[in-house]
């Protein structure tokens, strides 16, 4: 090799040297560019979910989380419907399944994550001894229940109604919740002598006690789905995000809320 051709090695070494810390540049770059996901949750695990919000910008300090909570019917509908949303949590398998029959999930990412219970619960201060059966009683002139139609904390709770046969009895004492925190409210506020919630909702609750629990074969398995949503901008970072809870973290976080996973 001559003078020549050793000066051309050496300058294209160079230029091959400062493109490549260039492209290493930009990738970290773009490792560290601030991200937003947007993450559909079902209301009875937002307690829970804005806990691990917190713990998940501690090893993901560039990545934002953006909570909307509502009931998973309207949560679906607003999928559906083109809304922005990069994780769906649903409180029920029903609204995840509609999702999945539109083709709108990444599918390999679903997965089943928590499971809760129906509990009755009345007012804190109430000397009423309460039970399901009960409920038909003259004492409970309103009954709160999260909407059957949309609700799955309302799905579950007339399944236990019905199923202990007490539905057709208080249906005329019904008062029906757009989501489960709601029915809560009705319940901590007096506007309703008695309503059916999920057990995490109760365990957060200082204004109601829990007085009778469902048994669990008078309901369908209160499985809570998880999974990216297909139209996700982020999908990578949003199938980070969905393992992240299934984590010991994460799973502390839940069981601290009531909940346990599925997985266990």
């Amino acid at each position: 090799m001559n003078k020549i051709q050793r000066r051309q090695f050496i300058a294209l070494s160079l230029l091959t040297a400062f493109l490549t810390a260039c492209t290493g540049s930009n990738s970290a770059r773009q490792d560290e560019q601030q991200i937003t996901l947007t993450v559909s949750v079902a209301s009875s695990v937002q307690d829970a979910m804005k806990d691990i919000k917190s713990l998940y910008k501690e090893q993901k300090p560039n990545i934002s989380i953006d909570y909307n909570f509502g009931s998973s019917g309207s949560l679906q509908q607003q999928i559906e419907q083109g809304a922005p949303a990069d994780v769906f949590l649903s409180a029920a398998p029903k609204q995840m399944n509609a999702l999945q029959q539109k083709d709108l999930l990444l599918t390999e990412t679903r997965q089943d994550l928590l499971k809760n219970q129906v509990v009755l619960v009345v007012p804190k201060d109430a000397e009423i001894t309460a039970t399901f059966d009960s409920l038909n009683n003259a004492e409970f002139k309103k009954v709160a229940l999260g909407d059957p139609a949309s609700v799955p904390a309302g799905q579950y709770g007339k399944e236990v109604l019905t199923s202990l046969k007490v539905y057709d009895k208080v249906n005329s004492k019904l008062v029906f919740g757009k989501n489960v925190r709601q029915v809560l409210f009705y319940v901590e506020t007096g506007n309703a002598d008695a309503g059916l919630v999920y057990g995490t909702d109760a365990k957060v609750s200082d204004k109601v006690k829990v007085v009778a629990t469902a048994p669990e074969n008078s309901h369908s398995p209160i499985i809570y789905p998880v999974s990216v949503i297909k139209s996700s901008k982020h999908p990578e970072k949003a199938k980070q995000f969905t393992e992240f809870l299934f984590s010991d973290e994460a799973k502390e976080t839940f069981e601290n809320y009531g909940f346990s996973l599925v997985k266990d």
